[in-house]
Order: C-alpha cells, then structure tokens, then sequence
C-alpha cells in the first residue's frame, strides 16, 4: 500500500498529465500530496483535481422549497437558506476531513499553476479544478554570468 504524500518510485517530472478525483478530502495531509503531484508533473504538464466543493447558493431546490413552506425558517433564516450549500455526505474511508471552496482549488491546490479554471458541476456539488505546471526558466548560456 502506498500513499501519495510521499511517491518516491517516480522520478521527478515523470507524467504531462496528473489527475486526482475524489482523494484530497481523505488525506490528512493533501499538502503533501500537492507537492508531490507538482514534483511528478512535467513542465508543461496538466493536473487536473476533483474535490467535494462549498459553494455559495446551491442548496437543493427540494430543500429550499421546504423551507420556504415553514414561516418561522421563512422569516429568520431566509438569507441562510439563500445562500447555502449541499455537500457530499460525510463518506468516513478511511477518513473524511476536507471540504474546498472553489477560490481554495485555484489558489491552493493548483497554487503556482498556469491557465487555471475551475467548474463546479453535480449536486452535490463538486469542484473540478485544471491547470498546467509552468514551463522550467531557460537556463543561462555559459558564459553570460556578469
């Protein structure tokens, strides 16, 4: 059994395409993984990464219409319902300890790389995330040094 916070049989820049569906909210440590998927992913290489996702305003129509039908809910927490969301259930193997927003799967997850976008899709929802490993600095001609 491996894990993918440390995927020392890879090389360093061993795949153009790296795609992690539905893991990151089961690893207590996705920060390591992260790292990894950027170690093993070519200059040039796409990472494509699906997380359950928070996002604002996507609660279930089913739901909001019953809240709608209860006065007390109707009064008092309408601006809540409005603006709430679904989420996958909690799926407990081997753990479940993340959710992300979208702005955290561009910023975090895909931190550092180039011609993000990010799509949420299903309902629940689900934030899926693509973008490309900058391509590697030219190295300096020799004898160019000042």
């Amino acid at each position: 059994m491996g894990s993918a916070n440390s995927m020392s049989c890879f090389a360093d820049e061993s795949f153009d395409t790296v795609l992690s569906n539905a893991t990151l909210e089961h690893d207590r440590n996705f920060w390591r993984t992260l790292a990894e998927i950027r170690r093993v992913t070519r200059p040039g290489g796409l990472v494509v990464i699906g997380v359950p996702a928070f996002v604002e305003g996507v609660l279930d129509h089913a739901v909001r219409r019953w809240f709608r039908r209860v006065p007390l809910v109707r009064r008092r927490w309408r601006s809540v319902v409005d603006t709430s969301t679904l989420t996958y259930r909690v799926h407990n193997f081997p753990g479940d300890y993340y959710r992300f927003s979208t702005q955290a799967v561009a910023e975090v997850l895909l931190e550092g790389m180039m011609d993000v976008e990010v799509e949420v899709l299903l309902a629940p929802p689900r934030a899926i995330g693509s973008g490309r490993k900058p391509m590697a600095p030219l190295a300096e001609p020799r004898g160019s040094r000042v």
